[in-house]
């Protein structure tokens, strides 16, 4: 499998991350989903495992599951739409699961768009690296 090459994580983002952090104006996508839907949580918060999959995204890899890397279809339309490919999906281990569990680091194309779920994409959380 082939994954998608991770851009730098430095700035790009920035605008996204203060139009949901600050409160700023956010607008409905094409699909009417509005970014102001997705949380946000501090990249302290994560549970470690979200940090070690995190960590291994930046390397490339290898990863525990064939699953990882995959194009995530965002079905649920929680995050903002975007053309097929924009999104793939990480394993965050979840300790004593025999499974992979729930919980899910998402990421986007643009820099530092890395999103994390608990609840098997029931809601989102864009990570917040500068807190």
């Amino acid at each position: 499998m082939r994954f998608p090459p991770r851009i730098t994580r430095i700035g790009a983002a920035a605008a996204v991350l203060s139009a949901l952090l600050v409160g700023g104006t956010t607008t409905a996508d094409a699909a009417g989903t509005s970014a102001s839907a997705v949380g946000s949580i501090c990249y302290g918060s994560l549970p470690s495992q979200a940090h070690d999959t995190l960590d291994l995204i930046e390397q490339g890899g290898p990863y525990p599951y064939s699953q990882d890397g995959s194009v995530f279809q965002n079905r649920e339309g929680i995050l903002p739409s975007r053309t097929t490919g924009y999104y793939h999906e990480y394993t965050v281990i979840t300790p004593g699961s025999s499974t992979r569990g729930a919980r899910r680091i998402v990421t986007g194309e643009q820099v530092r768009e890395d999103y994390y779920t608990s609840d098997h994409y029931a809601s989102f959380k864009l990570v917040n690296y500068s807190c």
